[in-house]
């Protein structure tokens, strides 16, 4: 059992981290290790086909894991992560890449943020100075592309955010209980998917800084990749606005059905 992990006091929150998973096995500890002692109950990692030993790693580091039976994709390994914290009454989620490129010390402060009421969903953004962004080692390209898309999100939605694509990211339980996150890609625009859906449904959203690592370990999408995400979010910003003025709504900005399932 890790250290960081810790029984629920009465009326506390019960914060259960989630780390979407592909061959981790070279950062995992690192990233467990900064994990403030006793700011989470439970570590889920839900391993998407790794080729490495991540989840021997995982399970004798004490973690819960999940391993996938074939790869789902960083969405679809997300839609995973989310429904196993909701099935183990998780109150507050929040969700880091395991691949050491965010620092996890700023966990409690985000689900701080969290219980009390002051947002319903965080992101950690790497972008705190333009200078420190790329000393920490962010490619030029993707610190220009980062800033143009993140601009268009904020006014597209009407929101203040420092970084629309940050892989830190804290929820309240309710968030995940309304979204049909479910119904989004199972392609990294899951992410942008996610935060339009946010908006749409009416929760409050709010950023921390978040030192980031840039190395050869950490994760990363290539540059045909970053071209069909930046596209594909272009158009989650504007399924938000034809939803809102009522000409055409996406199945995923349409209520779910049912609760997420087991």
């Amino acid at each position: 059992m890790n250290a960081s992990l810790k029984p629920t006091a009465a009326g506390s929150p019960r914060i259960v981290a989630v780390m979407p998973a592909y061959n981790a096995a070279s950062t995992l500890e690192r990233t467990l290790a900064d994990i403030p002692a006793e700011s989470v109950q439970e570590v889920i990692l839900v391993d998407d086909c790794s080729t490495d030993n991540t989840v021997e790693l995982a399970r004798n580091l004490g973690l819960t894991v999940i391993p996938h039976e074939k790869n789902t994709g960083y969405g679809g390994n997300q839609k995973t992560c989310y429904r196993e914290a909701l099935k183990r009454d998780a109150d507050v989620i929040v969700m880091i890449h395991p691949d050491y490129q965010y620092d996890s010390r700023v966990i409690p402060l985000a689900a701080q943020l969290i219980h009390l009421g002051i947002c319903d969903c965080i992101l950690g953004s790497r972008i705190r100075s333009r200078k420190e962004a790329l000393a920490g080692g962010m490619p030029r390209y993707k610190y220009i592309a980062n800033r143009i898309l993140t601009t268009i999100e904020n006014v597209g939605l009407g929101q203040n955010l420092g970084d629309f694509h940050s892989g830190f990211r804290a929820y309240r339980r309710d968030v995940l209980e309304t979204i049909p996150f479910e119904r989004n890609s199972d392609d990294f625009v899951f992410d942008s998917q996610f935060l339009v859906q946010t908006v749409h449904f009416g929760f409050k959203l709010g950023d921390i800084p978040v030192p980031v690592r840039y190395f050869d370990e950490a994760s990363s999408i290539n540059w045909h990749r970053s071209v069909k995400y930046g596209l594909q979010t272009l158009q989650a910003v504007a399924c938000y606005w034809t939803s809102k003025l009522k000409l055409y709504r996406p199945r995923y900005l349409k209520p779910r059905d049912n609760p997420p399932a087991p």
